[in-house]
């Protein structure tokens, strides 16, 4: 499917060619939407200084040169220069056609498809999900589906924290519990917070068992075959629990998808020798640090990248340089793309850094810290629990379907729903609300956890997106009409009719924006302004009662072309569309 923004460029650049000589090909055109026309080209203005000529008269050049025969049904000189282009009628509408009638929307894979992680989630085995890792999560899994969609290699890598200093406590206090514990779903090893909090509360207030857990740490280093079997019980658990969470998402992560830092656990040692053997770690109070240029601390000291503690431990630094270190070496990927909360970004920017330096990361390999924002109270603060806690993301899900059915049974419904069918849709209006909440917003920003906002059928929310696709199914039932058979042809008469199909034009350009700059609220924005479109090309433009059989035949077309855009694009977001609502 064509961008009508780029195709425009490419008329226009062709004939800044034919006006002033070869040279001014490239000269970026800038076009954008515009109020007085479809779109608008700024290029006389920033060309005339050049040419020592008054803008309206370069403009002027441009359009005398401008090739829109097929393309654009006017096109003027407005303003001091600015050039104002209305597409043709016929040509959005054969283009609407062309997408309709392409299993891909017209949308090409890409073309030069590029390998790429994407890490995002990343809980903490033997802990609950709170309502930090929903952003990580949703916002890490549509960009994974969009990337995908677009024809990339994905490898999604859901790199769990798995390794460290807790397990000793936390295997000797499964131990104390009784081992047959863990399988039990009534047991308080299946509560993963109490069950931490209890070891921690152990581990702080008794030497002895303290001890016991710091020996079992150094087993669990060790590689010691039984304390390694006790750490897999644990994981197990953590995997049922984190299972249980994405699947209630509609998250695409599986169990082979984590890639936990115990994986790496063999490699910190290679890696920091590898970093030490080219210079670019040295020893600097008893660690081994690395010093990327440009990292300076408030008294202008340099920052360093531990690599290896005082100790002999490594850290969280180590374990991202190894898996950059493998993924590069190993898998062979072009991008990284790390979904992880904003006050991570120093970390990553020297992490990122000393890769650099150790060529690791160059023009061909890249890495990527996709922010996350905080999510934020109705008060305008870090979203916690009324006695101050950590909101966990299950009882956050929980909530949010139970209101949404509270939503749904307000509202008026053109046919009755039994049991079944009414808790699948409220379940997937919930997920829906806070999902599309969530993903509407850039992900580097803070937003505001509003449950009557985003579970509301009206103004842009998951629910109002959700039940637009199903209103145009709606129109399919009673016209007895199978989808796939509205083929059209799409002819544009009515202004609704015309900016709804300009509106699908988008799609294409949307999803490769979205994917290049690993940023899902473009994609957020697109399928809202495609529903909003619809709704006014619904109130003005009769379907089943269309004047004539022909005109009938093309809304029908437009109708599943929106439907399709709006399913597909809700679905590379992970919000379910219900058939019915």
């Amino acid at each position: 499917m064509p961008d009508p923004q780029l195709v425009l460029a490419a008329r226009v650049q062709a004939a800044l060619s034919a006006a002033f000589g070869p040279s001014y090909a490239d000269a970026d055109p800038v076009i954008r939407p515009s109020q007085f026309a479809d779109l608008q080209a700024n290029v006389a203005l920033p060309l005339a200084k050049k040419l020592g000529r008054k803008p309206r008269d370069v403009a002027g050049e441009i359009v005398r040169n401008l090739d829109t025969a097929d393309v654009v049904a006017n096109v003027e000189v407005s303003g001091p220069g600015f050039i104002n282009l209305t597409l043709s009628d016929d040509w959005i509408a054969a283009e609407a056609q062309r997408a309709l009638e392409d299993e891909r929307l017209g949308v090409p894979p890409a073309e030069r498809p590029q390998k790429t992680v994407v890490e995002y989630s990343s809980p903490n085995v033997a802990k609950e999900m709170h309502v930090g890792h929903l952003r990580t999560t949703i916002v890490g899994d549509a960009i994974a589906r969009i990337l995908a969609f677009l024809g990339h290699d994905v490898v999604r890598d859901n790199h769990v924290g798995d390794w460290g200093t807790p397990f000793g406590m936390l295997i000797e206090h499964l131990l104390d519990l009784g081992e047959d514990a863990a399988a039990r779903d009534d047991s308080s090893v299946s509560d993963l917070t109490a069950f931490y909090q209890a070891a921690r509360e152990k581990f702080d207030g008794d030497e002895e068992f303290a001890d016991r857990s710091r020996r079992r740490v150094v087993a669990l280093q060790a590689g010691d075959p039984e304390t390694l079997r006790l750490w897999n019980v644990l994981v197990d658990v953590s995997k049922r629990y984190f299972n249980a969470v994405y699947g209630r998402l509609g998250v695409t992560l599986t169990d082979d998808d984590i890639r936990g830092e115990s994986f790496y656990n063999d490699l910190l040692a290679p890696t920091a020798q590898e970093l030490e053997d080219k210079g670019i770690a040295v020893i600097s109070d008893g660690a081994l640090c690395a010093f990327p240029p440009g990292f300076t601390g408030r008294e202008g000291e340099p920052l360093p990248v531990i690599i290896r503690k005082s100790d002999g431990g490594y850290n969280y630094s180590t374990t991202d340089l190894a898996t950059i270190r493998y993924r590069v070496d190993t898998e062979h990927v072009d991008r990284m793309i790390y979904v992880v909360g904003a006050p991570q970004a120093l970390h990553f920017q020297m992490v990122f850094a000393v890769a650099r330096m150790a060529g690791w990361l160059n023009d061909e390999v890249k890495a990527e810290h996709a922010q996350i924002g905080n999510v934020l109270g109705t008060d305008g603060k870090i979203l916690r629990t009324r006695a101050g806690g950590t909101v966990k993301l299950a009882e956050l899900l929980d909530e949010a379907v139970e209101r949404a059915g509270a939503v749904f049974d307000e509202i008026q419904h053109d046919e009755p729903f039994d049991d079944a069918t009414r808790a699948a849709i409220v379940r997937d209006v919930g997920m829906g609300a806070v999902k599309y909440a969530d993903l509407s917003v850039a992900r580097d920003s803070e937003y505001v956890f509003d449950f009557d906002r985003m579970i509301s059928f009206h103004g842009k929310t998951g629910p109002y997106l959700q039940y637009a696709a199903a209103r145009i199914r709606s129109i399919f039932r009673k016209g007895g009409i199978d989808v796939a058979d509205a083929t059209g042809p799409i002819k544009l008469g009515h202004p609704a009719e015309r900016a709804l199909a300009l509106e699908l034009l988008g799609f294409g350009a949307v999803l490769k924006q979205a994917g290049e700059t690993a940023e899902p609220h473009r994609l957020a924005n697109y399928v809202y302004a495609v529903a909003d479109a619809y709704t006014t090309f619904y109130e003005n433009c009769p379907v089943l009662k269309a004047p004539d059989e022909e005109t009938k035949a093309s809304r029908l077309a437009l109708c599943a072309a929106t439907l399709r855009t709006l399913e597909t694009g809700l679905h590379l977001l992970g919000v379910p569309t219900p058939e019915r609502m």
